[in-house]
């Protein structure tokens, strides 16, 4: 790390219970080991890791309400980094956190909020990357995709499933017209709760259904990285779904997937029975998600955080003085632009 000692870093988090259970959550507690595999390799006293809440106190974890008001302008939180993640409520954390150094972990995009250049963004995403490298274009951004565990793999099972959908985020056509054209002509299995081995589930599944365009849209939000096809694929599956947002930073059609929802229901129940009965395993799986394995991503990380600690330094001492792409700003650039069109004519005659 070049001699660079590493922040203590605050993972915010609204809490950990089941109520707060979702992708996201899951996706940043594994960051949260990635950080401490981070640190433990480093084996610096200054570098460590903590999970702490901010909408519901638990005994496992400081507060951070608490935290701000035992510390407030100490050393122990200015030499510290906290970083944010949960979409909506990024806006009121920026402002309550503005005195420290803060990263934001981005997920997805179409929150509507600014990031201002003294706080670095962690993308999970390059179609996540893309936009923050437009909408802040003289911020700190690095990518660090979504970690797959060492445990989600081929286990060997017999396939006895079919088809395998969840329920949550499917599309109205993949619920309402193309399972049930399925159901009657194979064994489908649809989740619509949670369970505690999803990928035993994509073990024992020949096919794995995926469409959540549908649902961003309504949402006016975007797929964050979309760890279940990768999973799926990981466990031997071969995965129909959509390519929207950051499921095309590695899903291939027709080379590592399938794309689902394409022209007709008659189109996607024929490719889709195809693969049901001449299903094979996939001898590329490993290959397309290794690049996710811990062991791949926490020297990435390394990296990132020795970036991040180096910003920090510098950012402690010196303002940014590069403007912002906001609304203004393009708006100064769209007339300065006509301005000196019209010079250029008006100089001609």
């Amino acid at each position: 790390m070049g001699g660079i000692p590493l922040r203590k870093l605050y993972f915010l988090l609204p809490g950990t219970t089941e109520k707060f259970y979702c992708g996201g959550l899951f996706a940043e507690l594994k960051t949260v080991e990635l950080a401490r595999e981070v640190c433990e390799k480093v084996c610096e006293k200054t570098c460590g890791v903590e999970v702490v809440t901010y909408r519901q106190r638990e005994a496992q974890h400081p507060y951070l309400d608490d935290m701000l008001q035992q510390y407030g302008s100490s050393s122990a939180l200015t030499q510290s980094i906290f970083v944010v993640s949960w979409g909506f409520d990024v806006p009121k954390l920026l402002k309550k956190l503005k005195p420290y150094p803060v990263v934001y972990h981005a997920h997805s995009t179409g929150y509507g909020f600014p990031v201002p250049p003294s706080v670095p963004i962690i993308a999970v995403s390059r179609n996540t990357m893309s936009y923050w490298g437009q909408a802040a274009h003289n911020a700190p951004i690095f990518w660090l995709p979504n970690c797959l565990a060492d445990d989600v793999t081929n286990r060997q099972l017999e396939r006895d499933i079919d088809v395998l959908v969840q329920a949550r985020k499917s599309s109205e056509y993949l619920t309402r017209q193309l399972i049930p054209a399925l159901q009657a002509r194979c064994k489908v299995m649809v989740l619509d709760q949670f369970v505690d081995d999803l990928m035993e589930l994509f073990n024992r599944s020949k096919v794995y259904l995926y469409d959540s365009a549908e649902y961003w849209a309504q949402h006016r939000l975007t797929e964050g990285f979309g760890l279940p096809p990768m999973e799926a694929i990981a466990c031997g599956c071969h995965v129909f779904s959509s390519v929207n947002h950051a499921l095309a930073d590695y899903l291939d059609p027709g080379f590592n997937c399938h794309k689902i929802a394409t022209y007709a229901t008659g189109y996607d129940v024929q490719r889709i029975l195809k693969v049901v009965n001449q299903w094979q395993p996939d001898a590329s799986d490993e290959a397309l998600v290794a690049p996710y394995r811990a062991e791949h991503l926490v020297p990435r990380f390394q990296t990132i955080l020795n970036e991040i600690n180096q910003f920090f330094d510098y950012q402690q001492k010196y303002p940014s003085d590069i403007p912002s792409l906001d609304w203004g700003r393009s708006l100064y650039l769209y007339w300065d632009r006509l301005k000196s069109k019209m010079d250029k004519i008006l100089a001609q005659r």
